[in-house]
């Protein structure tokens, strides 16, 4: 059945006779026999090697709002609304570590300008009972504070109201709660 299979995708598994192809999402243990060795590897090794191959991703969930961070401005204002080439980009965090949360402002990379922004939602799994969110939202503000935009499309986080700062005019134009 696998004879005619071409032996450059085929691996063996550890503990097992059979070839089979690899798959994305488990970690495969090769076992080098001699002749099979040439086309698995390019190189010659001996019967007693073993080859270890893994496949893993780094899932994007992990990772909080830091510099050079991709966001999704979710506001009606004009800068925000208007189709871009590349997704606006986080060039600075206003916090001591350099990780944005929900709540932290941010100074964003927009359509060639330098904007202030509030996040309002993240990918990253936060305490418990805040939600998670597809993406990382941001509100364009005004260095005052005061947001740039009339409407927010998406349901904030209700816990923002909570926090410290004035942000009751963001919380104004909010559509949804969650």
């Amino acid at each position: 059945m696998t004879a005619n299979l071409p032996l450059s995708r085929l691996r063996l598994s550890a503990g097992s006779t059979s070839l089979r192809y690899p798959t994305t999402d488990t970690v495969l243990v090769v076992m080098a026999l001699p002749q099979l060795s040439r086309s698995l590897t390019g190189l010659l090794v001996g019967p007693s090697s073993i080859i270890h191959q893994r496949t893993f991703s780094v899932s994007a969930v992990a990772a909080a709002i830091q510099k050079m961070s991709r966001v999704r401005v979710v506001d009606n204002s004009p800068l925000g609304n208007t189709p871009h080439h590349r997704p606006p980009r986080v060039i600075h965090v206003y916090t001591k570590n350099g990780v944005g949360k929900v709540g932290d402002r941010v100074l964003l990379a927009i359509k060639g300008q330098k904007k202030k922004a509030l996040i309002v939602g993240h990918k990253m799994p936060g305490d418990r009972m805040s939600p998670r969110f597809d993406s990382n939202n941001v509100v364009l503000i005004e260095d005052n504070g005061n947001p740039t935009g009339t409407r927010i499309k998406v349901p904030i986080p209700t816990h923002l109201r909570e926090l410290e700062g004035d942000y009751s005019k963001v919380l104004a134009i909010a559509s949804a709660f969650v």
